[in-house]
C-alpha cells in the first residue's frame, strides 16, 4: 500500500555533471516496498502540480536511496535540494521485479536505467552479473556499488570511453553465449534498449524482464496517460501495471 510522507534528506551527493543521489529517512515508504524495481512520487516545488516518478536505487529498514538526472525543471528543482529539506514522497508504486535472492541473474541497465538495477543487485546477494551501458564515461555512475554487489559487471558506451564501445546487447548474448544458467535477464532502459535485450534473451531461450519509461502524470493509474500497447492487443499502464512487465506481453513494433 503506497504511503505519503513528508521525508528528510539525509544525505544528498552529486554523482557526476548529470546526476544526483538522495538518500531519504523515510521508515514507512522504506517498509512498504515489496521487492526492487519500485518507484516513487516526489513533488518538486510548491506551484508544481505533477509530481516527479524516479525509480527506487536501494532501501534499507529506515532510509530508501534514489538516483536522477536533471531532465526538466521538477528535477532541476530536486537537484536544488540539500540534507536536512524535506520532500513530499508518495510510494512505493508500481509493480517492481519478480525475483529471488540468490538467483543467477544477468542485469542489464543502460543510462539513468542503471540505479534501480543496483537494488536488484543487491536483493539477490551478490549470485548476480551486470552489464551496464552509458552514453560516454562522464556519465558513468555506482560502478563502485555493482562491483561489490555482483559476481562480474561489464561495460559499454555509445562513444568507447568507457568499456567496449557499443550498445548493451552485444554484451547480453556474449553473456548468455558463454553461460547457460542464467535464470532470468532483468532490464531498464530506454525502449529501443529493452527491444534489444528482449530480442537477444529470446533468442537464447532466457526469460527477460523489462521495466518500461514512461512519462507519467498522477503515477496510481488514473489518469491513464503511461498507457502501453501489449502484444495481445490490450493496453497496459505503466505506473499501475508496471513499470515492469514480462518482455514477451510488450508490442515492441507500436
Amino acid at each position: 500500500m503506497p504511503v505519503q510522507a513528508v521525508c528528510t534528506v539525509a544525505e544528498a551527493v552529486r554523482l557526476n555533471e548529470f546526476a544526483y543521489s538522495f538518500t531519504l529517512e523515510a521508515p514507512a515508504l522504506a517498509a512498504a516496498i515489496s521487492g526492487p524495481g519500485q518507484f516513487v512520487h516526489i513533488k518538486c516545488g510548491h506551484s508544481r502540480l505533477l509530481r516527479r516518478p524516479i525509480s527506487i536505487c536501494d532501501w534499507d529498514g529506515e532510509t530508501l536511496r534514489i538516483v536522477f538526472e536533471v531532465r526538466g525543471e521538477g528535477t532541476a528543482w530536486l537537484a536544488r535540494r540539500s540534507a536536512g529539506d524535506r520532500l513530499d514522497v508518495l510510494g512505493p508504486l508500481g509493480q517492481g521485479f519478480r525475483m529471488a535472492r540468490g538467483e543467477k541473474l544477468l542485469l542489464v541497465g543502460g543510462g539513468i536505467g542503471v540505479p534501480p538495477m543496483l537494488g536488484c543487485a543487491k536483493y539477490a546477494g551478490g549470485s548476480a552479473s551486470a552489464v551496464l551501458g552509458f552514453r560516454a564515461a562522464d556519465r558513468a555512475m555506482l560502478l563502485e556499488a555493482f562491483e561489490e554487489n555482483c559476481k562480474a559487471v561489464s561495460l559499454c558506451s555509445d562513444d568507447g570511453t568507457l568499456g567496449v564501445k557499443g550498445f548493451v546487447d552485444a554484451l547480453v548474448c556474449e553473456w548468455l553465449e558463454k553461460e547457460k544458467d542464467f535464470t532470468s535477464v532483468l532490464a531498464c532502459g530506454p525502449r529501443p534498449m529493452l527491444r534489444a535485450v528482449a530480442r537477444a534473451a529470446a533468442r537464447y531461450g532466457v526469460p527477460c524482464q523489462v521495466s518500461m519509461e514512461e512519462r507519467m502524470a498522477c503515477g496510481v493509474g488514473a489518469c491513464l496517460g503511461c498507457a502501453i500497447q501489449m502484444a495481445d492487443g490490450t493496453i497496459k499502464h505503466v505506473c499501475k501495471d508496471g513499470p515492469v512487465f514480462a518482455a514477451e506481453e510488450v508490442d515492441w513494433n507500436d
